[in-house]
């Protein structure tokens, strides 16, 4: 917590510091990208941007590639069009979207990446510290399991943050002996792609005891191919988002997830990208946030 607090409060003096200096010129314009939308993670973070926007007078135009990368590309360069002057990018492939940085950085924007990074020359990073995210959630899905049993992951879309919580899992399974991963299979972080992946692995290993999403929306497709199957299968994940919280405080397979924080992310990020647009010679290149673990002993008071 205590890095996190101290993310928060340097975005706060970046945001205080340029309310009245943006009043004072014409109307700052910033461009937010997304990978997708058709996530409460995300909308929670659009959400928060559009408040601190708000509060120093800000233009915001914001976009969704619905995970196309092509799309994202495009809908960088129509922001440039219209002359933003700082860039949060949460790319949908992070090498793939290195095109759209360096145009970005050509004409002078300030580029900050959120959640996930970007290749090429950001500015400054600001994400999650998902190796530990992945390796809270399966070290409390093994201890839950007694150190024992046979335990899969459901993976998701091959970016730096599903592929860090993948190794934060992995790790923390290597530490019980009587732990066996015995499937990987890719639910492209999406509830009803997940739904028929994990119905596929209860049906080939009748042993299965444990599941770990790489994501909420995952998670929640799991559950209910959990709860269709009668079988006793305990579940973790990455996120924090209201309806997994609660189904985790109701009771049941699901049992646990590690919460983000993404209107923390989006407020560090702009405060990192205020900070340089407004003269600071010195800008943390990466900011990490902390991670949470929610179970059934705090999920009712948990939110975004």
């Amino acid at each position: 917590m205590k890095n996190l607090m101290k993310s928060a409060s340097i975005a706060a003096l970046g945001l205080a510091g340029a309310t009245g200096m943006a009043m004072a010129q014409d109307s700052l314009k910033i461009g937010m990208t997304f990978q997708e939308m058709n996530n409460p993670y995300f909308v929670s973070m659009q959400e928060a941007l559009n408040e601190a926007a708000a509060s120093i007078g800000a233009e915001v135009v914001v976009t969704d590639a619905g995970h196309n990368v092509a799309k994202q590309i495009s809908d960088v360069e129509d922001m440039l069009q219209q002359g933003i002057d700082i860039l949060l990018l949460n790319p949908t492939d992070s090498a793939g979207v290195e095109a759209a940085v360096r145009m970005a950085k050509d004409q002078g924007v300030i580029v900050v990446a959120v959640d996930a990074n970007a290749n090429g020359p950001v500015d400054s990073f600001v994400g999650s510290k998902n190796r530990d995210a992945g390796y809270q959630s399966c070290s409390y899905l093994a201890e839950a399991l007694g150190g024992q049993g046979e335990v899969a992951i459901l993976d998701g879309i091959p970016v730096v943050p599903i592929l860090e919580r993948v190794e934060g899992c992995k790790a923390a399974l290597e530490e019980h002996e009587g732990i066996t991963l015995v499937d990987t299979q890719n639910g492209r972080q999406d509830r009803s792609v997940a739904l028929g992946v994990v119905e596929n692995m209860i049906q080939s290993h009748p042993n299965l005891a444990g599941i770990f999403s790489v994501n909420d929306g995952g998670a929640m497709g799991a559950l209910a191919a959990i709860q269709g199957s009668g079988r006793d299968i305990k579940l973790t994940s990455v996120d924090g988002a209201p309806e997994a919280v609660q189904a985790i405080a109701e009771g049941g397979p699901f049992i646990q997830t590690t919460a983000q924080f993404p209107r923390d992310q989006v407020r560090v990020g702009l405060g990192m990208a205020l900070a340089q647009y407004w003269g600071a010679r010195v800008v943390p290149t990466e900011v990490p946030i902390d991670v949470r673990t929610v179970d059934a002993e705090n999920a009712a008071d948990f939110s975004w």
